[in-house]
């Protein structure tokens, strides 16, 4: 996937996360999920930090310093907009090409950075969709950013679940929509989005 795909798949993201975020009602951040043992608040935290102060941080070849990683987020009861805030910033500082040029060094192992921007972006998603399910919400993405999440999920799949980043797979038809597939590769049942809509 060419750079400029990725990115243009990264702003729209970005645009859904922020549009999902607004969305999280205060009384809900102590709800459980469907990630234990985070509850809504643990998850918009890992959500908020990877995919904004990081994919910017990822960008500029800089690392996340301690006061952002055990910051929380939601104490602020505007971080929805300083969410939104810091995605565009985030996009911006990929929107230079020298962004994607290189190695990213993430400590024990360093990746391409048009690598480690899908996978960011597939956190996004991904992430987005958790948040999005467990607050009553849907998760909306293009089949093209769905194709980018699937690839990304296929490509990493052991080395997530080496991690515990990912469950195991979870059937579903060959037919099903990309993004389904994605989150099925995933570990994630698609069908909680439905249980989530009623």
């Amino acid at each position: 996937m060419k750079n400029d795909e990725t990115h243009r798949y990264m702003s729209e993201c970005a645009a859904e996360a922020a549009r999902v975020a607004r969305g999280v009602p205060a009384a809900r951040l102590s709800d459980p999920t469907h990630c234990p043992p985070w509850d809504v608040r643990a998850l918009v935290n890992h959500w908020v930090l990877y995919t904004s102060h990081g994919l910017e941080h990822r960008a500029l070849r800089e690392q996340l310093p301690e006061e952002l990683i055990a910051r929380d987020f939601t104490a602020d009861p505007d971080w929805p907009a300083a969410y939104a805030a810091q995605l565009d910033r985030a996009v911006a500082a990929w929107a230079d090409p020298a962004a994607w040029e290189g190695e990213i060094d993430l400590g024990l192992a360093a990746l391409p950075a048009a690598e480690l921007a899908a996978m960011i972006v597939k956190e996004m998603a991904v992430h987005g969709w958790d948040v999005a399910v467990s607050t009553g919400q849907t998760f909306h993405l293009s089949d093209g950013a769905a194709r980018l999440a699937l690839d990304v999920v296929e490509r990493h799949a052991d080395l997530y679940r080496q991690y515990e980043g990912f469950a195991e797979p979870v059937p579903v038809p060959a037919d099903a929509p990309v993004f389904d597939r994605a989150l099925a590769a995933s570990g994630r049942d698609p069908r909680l989005a439905a249980r989530a809509d009623r």
